[in-house]
């Protein structure tokens, strides 16, 4: 079997945790900050969990991650 090959934008965005799950950043945070609410702002700047649903793509992605 040869070695498979990791997906370098996945890598770039996504780490994985002690329990197997994936975080990720969110979106919406590079520019245009001026119009959004600090309160959203604040929300957005903070990791999340990829959604079960999503799970499975991204760690066919990331094989040794």
């Amino acid at each position: 079997m040869p070695k498979l090959k990791t997906h370098s934008g996945a890598a770039k965005r996504f780490k994985k945790t002690g329990t197997g799950k994936f975080k990720r950043g969110q979106s919406k945070m590079r520019h245009i900050l001026t119009s959004k609410a600090t309160k959203t702002k604040s929300k957005l700047g903070k990791i999340v969990l990829v959604s079960v649903a999503d799970t499975p793509k991204v760690a066919r992605m990331l094989p040794y991650a």
